[in-house]
């Protein structure tokens, strides 16, 4: 038995609870975790934003070391820290022949098969595929990827989510140019990760706008050289510190239609708008046709930073070796597997970047 956080139902609470885990059947692997980092979109899966069959052990962003593996395993061995990637590809599906693996039909199969039981014989899920918000996983082989030398492996945690998409959102999906201003929106674990990424891109001015004025030195700390607190008058304010013309790339992290309009408006005419956050099918967005015609900006969603991690990940070690980009200072909580729920109310509240479940 080890203990994990399971959701029980959509709303409700979440229960620290002791699950029974199989050994690792042909292409499967045992990993004891060494950090979890507690995302939104654990939260948008226990509020029912996002569908999950339930109960199920939630946690989608860790890293651990390999216990045991099973037949016909080969890339990793017990004693290997990994990352968790919890959308695999196929490779074989339209998108991946595309070479679009962040889109891949089959990602998310995984998530809707029996991963462990309770002490009662109750049959758990693995939230999204990887059920890291426990002591120890059983995983499916391609949601383990070797963690890069040089990266500590509580740090390591974050590259399985917050790094890989606000990197992704800029290198990849904003394609951001050195010299180009840059607005984010969102100060929490992506945003973070995407303001570094953005620093990274050689970015000239970059802005960040939250809610809460108390986030402005950990966003300068990130990357940002402009802070907003975030009103109505947010636009014409990134428009003030960009010369009269709107930033050349928002991104947007928040997942709301008020935030994504306003980081619509905020970029220049010709810009690019990408979104990151997850929002409900009730946040609806509205344009008019004309202003489309006029304005000639492009409006993109943005999954898993369009990243593909087997390739991504050494190119993230190599800026984490180099001091470019500081996986600690995306952090500021590390807690315990009871806190969690905390750890939702204070994102809900806008406070902090990502806290991490450490083991």
């Amino acid at each position: 038995m080890v203990r994990a956080a399971v959701l029980p139902a959509i709303g409700a609470p979440l229960e620290i609870t002791g699950i029974e885990l199989p050994e690792p059947g042909p292409g499967r692997v045992r990993v004891r975790l060494a950090a979890a980092g507690v995302c939104h979109s654990d939260l948008s899966l226990s509020n029912g934003t996002m569908r999950v069959p339930v109960p199920a052990v939630l946690g989608h962003e860790g890293a651990g070391t390999v216990v045991a593996v099973g037949e016909g395993v080969t890339h990793v061995a017990p004693g290997d820290g990994v990352v968790l990637n919890w959308a695999p590809s196929c490779g074989s599906c339209h998108p991946c022949r595309l070479g679009e693996v962040w889109l891949c039909a089959d990602a998310l199969t995984g998530a809707g098969a029996v991963h462990a039981v309770t002490a009662d014989g109750t049959a758990l899920h693995p939230g999204l595929n990887v059920a890291a918000f426990a002591e120890e996983t059983v995983v499916a082989a391609n949601c383990v990827l070797p963690v890069p030398d040089g990266v500590p492996l509580t740090d390591a945690a974050l590259l399985g989510c917050a790094v890989l998409t606000g990197y992704g959102a800029v290198h990849h999906s904003a394609r951001v140019r050195e010299g180009e201003s840059v607005v984010v929106f969102g100060v929490g674990g992506v945003g973070l990760a995407t303001l570094q990424a953005a620093r990274i891109a050689g970015a000239g001015t970059v802005i960040a706008v939250d809610v809460s004025p108390e986030k402005e030195a950990l966003a300068r700390q990130a990357g940002a050289t402009e802070y907003v607190v975030a009103s109505e008058t947010t636009a014409r304010e990134v428009r003030r510190l960009t010369g009269g013309q709107g930033a050349d790339v928002a991104v947007e992290c928040v997942g709301r239609a008020a935030t994504i309009r306003t980081a619509w408006d905020s970029t220049r005419r010709g810009g690019r708008t990408t979104v990151v956050g997850i929002g409900g099918k009730d946040q609806q967005v509205t344009f008019n046709a004309l202003e489309i015609f006029h304005w000639g900006r492009t409006l993109s969603g943005c999954v898993y930073g369009n990243s593909n991690p087997a390739e991504d990940l050494p190119v993230l070690a190599g800026h984490i070796r180099a001091g470019r980009l500081d996986l600690g200072a995306l952090v500021t909580d590390r807690i315990a597997l009871e806190d969690i729920p905390a750890a939702f109310d204070n994102m809900i509240a806008g406070k902090g970047g990502r806290a991490l479940v450490v083991f």
